[in-house]
């Protein structure tokens, strides 16, 4: 590949970093962050975060720090921080440092906070949170002055420290920055710096009164942990004056006369397209609520866009890496078509996932002339090919006796033309087993059919063809009746039926498309027992997945599943079956 081809097949951010290394910028360092804040799970949208900063800290030999933005304590949990930190490891990123928070940083942020007070460039505020909204003004109107705006350095000095002893209420006082109330970006409108909160910290407990506003803290975190490239979301673009006028602000007082020490280092930031998926929410506060309704039973349902409820589902970590890197790098947001993520998903699975049949909704069989070939209670064996996409996976053995289920799908009365499977008097192949024939069949007093009455061929033995050259269109998959482990089965739908779930009809909201039929649990299902026993080893990241042949994929539930009670999640279909969505009048 020549020069020019290598050049253009990067994105934007590595033309960045590259050209920053070629010219020395950073001395060839690259320094990259992912901060999450405590306070849910992590979704598919902070995927691509991760994929890109750890991805860009391992292509140029960087490093990626895990800091947590753990600044507001009222919403913020030791769960989400365990949470956050087993998703990124899981996802396949992370390493033996040590993961970072906010909270380490709170007497820097403070001390300079102290410095810029005593440069002018802060002010103790005492409008209301309603007050300071009014006088800030619009995008066509330019801010107000606080009335506090000029009070000399001393009083403030004195009162920013009697804010963190905890001698004020909630609210009643903030720490601002003295920038530019007309400013034409409305984030320089003398923005908050700290504000008082009376709140137990998940680690520094009641130490603290006051906290540190994101935009105030977290350019002086990547600044602290010398971070070359802060890569934000586009959200973040308005923000980056903000970001670097707090570093101009402190640098301003120091330099050759040394009366506030050193400048300190002072990190590039950089914002691209943030991932979003149709028919989903990416929303924390939005996700939070759905749990706390009972909409979903946890952070963790598999119909949730969440790395974790992703991973009970049964995605794999490489298959959302792969669907990252797909939709790739860009500068304008857009909405990706959430059948590109299942394609991922489905691609992966089928290359490595074994196979084994299951009926999930059966139907009994019974073969009259089973007896016809010896003994009617024997079982034969026959040899299924565990994953035709990898030879090493080799075979497996599977029992067939006179007894079967079938899917009750497979089966009509009255089948109409185009319909290949079971029938009255119509044959059918049953995958590595025989051919059988319908011969009569029961019913129960709701007119329901109960049971197959069926004949087999015994010269179509694997499922061959038979000597006389007739030929079949449908071919079953099928579970012997004695040795089936009976499981439970839960099946996915979108959870929302509305492509963009937050636009709904007559002023309503998301609640209105909440998908009625996002869950179906099939109870009684029919699978092979040989997988449970010994055909279903766990992945590397201890999920068992399988794919259910004529089904989909399919995982053990990590967390209802037990040694004599299997339940799997169907992870995604064999093809994109969302469209029924549409057909059903979906939005």
């Amino acid at each position: 590949m020549s020069e020019s081809e290598t050049k253009k097949s990067l994105n934007f951010i590595e033309e960045i970093i590259e050209d920053d290394l070629r010219t020395g910028k950073w001395d060839g360092r690259v320094v990259t962050r992912f901060p999450p804040e405590p306070n849910g799970y992590l979704h598919i949208g902070h995927a691509k975060s991760i994929c890109l900063n750890f991805g860009l800290a391992n292509k140029y030999g960087g490093v990626c720090n895990l800091r947590f933005d753990d600044t507001n304590p009222a919403k913020e949990e030791d769960e989400y921080v365990r949470s956050i930190t087993e998703d990124i490891g899981w996802l396949g990123f992370g390493d033996d440092r040590d993961v970072l928070f906010a909270s380490d940083y709170f007497e820097q942020l403070y001390a300079w906070a102290v410095q810029l007070i005593k440069t002018g460039h802060a002010y103790v505020c005492d409008l209301s949170p309603e007050e300071t909204r009014k006088h800030r003004g619009t995008l066509t109107t330019p801010g107000v002055n606080s009335p506090f705006r000029d009070r000399p350095a001393g009083e403030n000095l004195d009162l920013f420290e009697r804010m963190r002893r905890g001698e004020f209420a909630d609210g009643s006082r903030t720490l601002r920055a003295k920038i530019d109330m007309a400013s034409p970006n409305t984030n320089l409108r003398d923005p908050v710096m700290y504000r008082i909160l009376h709140a137990e910290h998940h680690r520094t407990g009641d130490a603290w009164s006051v906290y540190p506003m994101y935009d105030w803290a977290h350019g002086l975190e990547d600044s602290i942990e010398g971070v070359t490239h802060s890569i934000c979301t586009l959200e973040f673009e308005n923000h980056r004056p903000l970001y670097d006028w707090f570093i101009e602000a402190i640098n301003s007082g120091r330099g050759s006369d040394g009366s506030f020490g050193e400048k300190i280092h002072h990190p590039q930031q950089i914002e691209f397209a943030r991932l979003g998926l149709n028919y989903t929410l990416m929303s924390k506060r939005k996700l939070l609520e759905l749990v706390r309704d009972g909409h979903v039973t946890g952070w963790d349902d598999p119909r949730m866009p969440t790395l974790s409820g992703m991973r009970r589902r049964g995605y794999t970590p490489e298959s959302i890496r792969t669907f990252c890197e797909r939709v790739g790098v860009a500068k304008t947001n857009s909405t990706i078509d959430m059948a590109k993520q299942e394609h991922c998903v489905r691609e992966d699975l089928n290359a490595r996932a074994s196979r084994v049949m299951c009926v999930l909704r059966p139907l009994k069989v019974v073969i009259e002339n089973w007896s016809d070939g010896g003994d009617e209670n024997r079982v034969e064996m026959m040899e299924a090919i565990n994953n035709p996409e990898d030879a090493s996976a080799g075979v497996r053995e599977v029992p067939f006796g006179k007894e079967l289920y079938i899917e009750r799908s497979d089966f009509m009365e009255e089948p109409p033309r185009k319909f290949f499977r079971l029938g009255p008097d119509r044959e059918v192949r049953l995958r590595y087993g025989y051919w059988i024939r319908c011969v009569g069949f029961e019913k129960n007093e709701a007119g329901a059919v109960t049971l197959l009455r069926c004949t087999y061929d015994p010269a179509t033995r694997g499922g061959d063809s038979p000597p006389d050259g007739r030929k079949v269109k449908g071919t079953l998959h099928w579970v012997a009746a004695d040795s089936a482990v009976e499981a439970e089965v839960r099946l996915f739908d979108r959870l929302f039926v509305a492509e963009n779930p937050d636009k709904a009809a007559d002023g309503g909201d998301y609640h209105d498309n909440l998908n009625p039929e996002s869950l179906e649990r099939l109870s009684g299902c029919k699978l092979e027992a040989n997988w449970m026993d010994s055909g279903g080893p766990a992945w590397s990241d201890g999920i068992r997945r399988v794919q259910f042949e004529r089904q989909g994929y399919f995982c053990l539930d990590r967390r209802d599943a037990a040694a004599d009670r299997p339940v799997f999640n169907r992870t995604v279909g064999l093809r994109d079956s969302w469209a029924k969505l549409a057909a059903r009048g979906g939005k």
